[in-house]
């Protein structure tokens, strides 16, 4: 490696792993390296971390970055992390809660108190957060009524993006799209909105400042000495996952969306403006000032088929978590028909975050038959993912015009899914060959913010040229003739499933059986 290459650092702290992407600025060579580290259920719906655990593999996976670059200049270290962690710091800025994390959905009660008193809409308007058990503001709310004493010896209420900021820069705060994500910032004004604070019960004074999402600090001497870099290096505040997961994928142009399929499932698109829907269903969060990213994540994606292959073929194991299943158990689905021969699966095995911590549309199989095999019920679920997406963006283009969608993740290596998820969309299909795209993204804002990229896309161009060059996808028309009869059908089958969902919930509940018979389907599979 020559001593005249230069790098930008770009960092995704995840939900289960940090990754460390160092990346050339000539596009020519890449470095990525992880560091796992455990989600932890005390309790039933509680998922939490350490956030000095996290800080830790931070250091880690960046050092080894540093050291894969033999020597060679870095230019700038961005950072970006999921948008609904809480932390409370005392006033030495030491923690006083674990980080509770978005899967954290002990404050399902105070989210469902909102919808139900009707508040939930004012404050998704104002904010352009949905209000679900994620939410920071949820969070916050759950804490003033249990933890009242927690509450009082606490200083400061951020996120884990502001916790990584701080410990590698020694300043505490926060950003736009991390602010954003909180549901106690007024995104059209752009400031902490004093109405929703009054409804928490936190104060102004409590919360970090509002920085730029392009907002660039310098790394301290300690954090210098841990990773291996000189202090006073660059450190790029960055934005949250899903826009800079966006960004990574060039997925920026205002009519496309950017779709993602791993364990789960996302698709966004880019307004220049905050944009609010009114079934409260979309968030919206900044990757610049004008720059918003708005788009839904559903928690059934990938890790449904990853579930089918478990419970039909446990011998079959993928090759790695971003493989999802097993090539063997693919192969029998594409032997399988467009439309599994009648049968469909609901994809609802796990509550998506508006209703997670309560019952939710159930998973189900609907028309199971004796003929149908394994790779039926294979294909049902591919199927079942995919039109739960395509339900998304038909949603999503009722607010703001899609007129394409660029595919990216693990799951769109399998040309199943590609084929069967391009024909649901029925419209232009690219796929890109972006890979790491969060920590690509990062350092695609950072490398803009210090002024050595003139725009966003030209920035991920040249970090990435391989993965600019997206692959389109041929729609067979007889394919999607096939999905768009069955997308017409879907709203009725998930309400005979939430139907039969309550007539199961009534017999486990107590042993009264007079049940309607009639209201089921033909053969059901209810999870």
């Amino acid at each position: 490696m020559g001593p005249e290459r230069r790098f930008i650092l770009g960092v995704d702290v995840g939900t289960t792993a940090v990754r460390a992407g160092a990346f050339a600025l000539d596009g020519a060579a890449r470095h990525v390296r992880t560091r796992a580290y455990p989600l932890l259920q005390p309790l039933p719906g509680w998922q939490v971390q350490d956030p000095d655990v996290l800080v830790a593999a931070t250091l880690a996976a960046v050092s080894a970055c540093v050291a894969d670059t033999a020597g060679a200049e870095v230019v700038a270290l961005a950072v970006s992390s999921p948008r609904y962690g809480v932390i409370g710091l005392d006033t030495t800025l030491s923690p006083v809660t674990p980080l509770l994390t978005g899967r954290d959905t002990r404050s399902a009660e105070v989210a469902r108190d909102l919808r139900v008193s009707g508040q939930s809409r004012e404050l998704h308007r104002v904010t352009g957060t949905p209000v679900h058990p994620g939410s920071p503001l949820c969070k916050l709310m759950w804490f003033a009524r249990h933890e009242p004493y927690l509450c009082s010896v606490t200083r400061w209420w951020i996120g884990l993006k502001d916790y990584l900021v701080h410990r590698l820069t020694g300043t505490l705060v926060t950003e736009l799209s991390s602010a954003s994500g909180t549901g106690m910032f007024d995104v059209h004004r752009r400031v902490w909105s004093a109405g929703v604070l009054d409804l928490v019960g936190v104060s102004g004074s409590q919360l970090p400042p509002v920085l730029p999402t392009t907002g660039v600090l310098r790394l301290s001497s300690a954090a210098g000495q841990a990773v291996g870099l000189p202090s006073g290096t660059p450190v790029v505040v960055g934005a949250g996952d899903g826009p800079s997961s966006s960004l990574g994928m060039a997925a920026i142009d205002s009519t496309v969306a950017g779709l993602t399929l791993a364990a789960t499932g996302a698709l966004r698109t880019v307004v220049a403006a905050p944009l609010v829907d009114p079934a409260e269903t979309f968030s919206c969060a900044a990757l610049t000032e004008d720059a918003w990213v708005i788009g839904e994540t559903v928690n059934n994606g990938g890790n449904v088929v990853r579930w089918t292959g478990r419970a039909l073929e446990p011998g079959l194991r993928p090759a790695s978590d971003d493989q999802l299943a097993a090539p063997e158990l693919l192969a029998l689905a594409e032997r399988v028909a467009p439309g599994s021969d009648g049968l469909v699966m609901l994809p609802y095995l796990l509550a998506d975050r508006a209703e997670e911590g309560e019952s939710g549309p159930p998973g189900a199989y609907l028309g199971l038959r004796s003929e149908h095999s394994r790779g039926h019920l294979v294909r049902a679920a591919v199927e079942g993912v995919c039109l739960q997406l395509g339900g998304v963006r038909d949603r999503l283009a009722e607010l703001t015009p899609v007129s394409s969608v660029r595919l990216a993740g693990g799951a769109f290596r399998s040309p199943l899914w590609r084929a069967v998820m391009a024909a649901v969309l029925d419209c232009p299909v690219r796929a890109s060959g972006a890979a790491d795209d969060v920590a690509l993204g990062a350092a695609a804002l950072g490398l803009f913010a210090i002024g050595l990229a003139p725009d966003l896309p030209g920035a991920v161009a040249q970090l990435d040229p391989e993965g600019a060059r997206t692959e389109p996808i041929t729609v067979d028309p007889a394919l999607a003739a096939a999905y768009r009869g069955l997308r017409t059908k879907l709203p009725a089958l998930i309400t005979v499933a939430g139907r039969l969902g309550e007539i199961l919930d009534e017999v486990a509940a107590g042993p009264r059986i007079e049940r309607r018979a009639d209201a089921l389907p033909r053969g059901v599979m209810r999870g």
